[in-house]
């Protein structure tokens, strides 16, 4: 028995690397069929090995964050420009008497005044050339696939970023700040809590809280008691964001910390339902490398930016000494553009 299976694995050797046809001696019987020699077999595995690969016809791209759409309202339009503005006004009255009560015969009638002044915010072009290859391009399309999308799509994502970016800290070269980093908005450190950490992860829930409706209360002050002017939504890092999504409240554990907030602010209280989310910027944004909160309005009447020219191709032509098409891609975002910094107010080392 062992002999038959030796001669049966040499005549089986013989065969495949002659490249001749032949005949087993032994059972299964006859095969028929030409032979690999070395080379054939590996050159024919590969072959066969692609043949039979089932490939994922997606491409997979970086993963990446975006939420400034999120996070502020965008105002499309305008066309190109170098610099956008508003437009405000503040009222005042002239006259010794501050209230505007008068006699029945009185010389003093105080005479209402109005003070008009503009802000003016910088607008930023961003541009990249879309560059393909005229023969590499040929080449993609014999597998489906082409170049002139792939790049059009990494260009659109770059494009995505920046805006994000310049959403949430502004442009540094061209001095540009945005909603996380901004010196104009007041920036206090958290309360001491009763483990004498600013910390939230040593703080108690009811800590949390006073720290969250101390902030909302300093917004609402600083616009007059307006109450449109109280913040209703805050933004925070994730590392604290998730100690007070998955952290309960009590020990019985029937309501987390995030839960307990949402319900029981001060906004929420006033009908201005609170909004908490999480965000990469918010990381070491505070002074000394510190974990920020920001609150803030979310309304296209107290922050937003403007888009002037959407990201679009503004000229194609072919490059012969590269063997190339090159096409411009171009557009426009403003900074952000906060109409009532006091909307707004940072809280430093939770």
């Amino acid at each position: 028995m062992i002999y038959m299976e030796t001669a049966y694995k040499k005549a089986m050797d013989a065969v495949m690397l002659s490249g001749q046809r032949g005949i087993m001696p032994q059972s299964p019987g006859a095969i028929y069929g030409p032979g690999m020699d070395a080379g054939g077999t590996s050159t024919g595995l590969v072959f066969l090995a692609g043949e039979l690969e089932k490939q994922d016809p997606r491409l997979l791209e970086p993963m990446t964050s975006l939420t400034a759409p999120r996070d502020i309202d965008m105002k499309p339009g305008g066309g190109w420009t170098s610099i956008t503005s508003n437009v405000f006004v503040d009222y005042a009255t002239s006259g010794s008497d501050e209230d505007s009560i008068i006699g029945s015969e009185t010389n003093n009638i105080p005479v209402s005044q109005a003070n008009i002044s503009k802000d003016v915010f910088k607008v930023h072009t961003f541009s990249e050339i879309l560059r393909v290859p005229l023969f590499d391009e040929l080449k993609l399309q014999q597998i489906g696939k082409s170049l002139s999308t792939i790049l059009d799509t990494g260009i659109r994502l770059q494009h995505s970023k920046m805006i994000d970016r310049n959403v949430y800290v502004g442009i540094s070269k061209t001095g540009t700040y945005g909603l996380i980093n901004n010196p104009l908005i007041v920036a206090a450190n958290a309360a001491l809590g009763a483990s004498a950490s600013r910390l939230w992860v040593n703080k108690t829930p009811t800590e949390i809280m006073n720290d969250i409706n101390q902030l909302l209360t300093n917004t609402v002050i600083a616009s007059g008691y307006d109450l449109s002017g109280m913040a209703s939504r805050i933004l925070i890092d994730w590392s604290n964001y998730g100690y007070i999504a998955n952290t309960p409240v009590t020990i019985a554990g029937t309501q987390s910390i995030l839960s307990y907030l949402l319900e029981n602010n001060i906004a929420t209280k006033q009908g201005r339902p609170l909004e908490i989310f999480p965000l990469q910027w918010c990381t070491g944004a505070g002074v000394g490398g510190t974990q920020r909160m920001m609150a803030y309005v979310k309304e296209e009447s107290k922050v937003n930016i403007d888009l002037p020219v959407p990201l679009s191709r503004v000229m194609t032509a072919p490059n012969t000494t590269s063997g190339s098409y090159e096409t411009i891609f171009a557009s426009q975002f403003s900074q952000v553009k906060f109409l009532f910094y006091t909307c707004a107010a940072y809280t430093d080392g939770i």
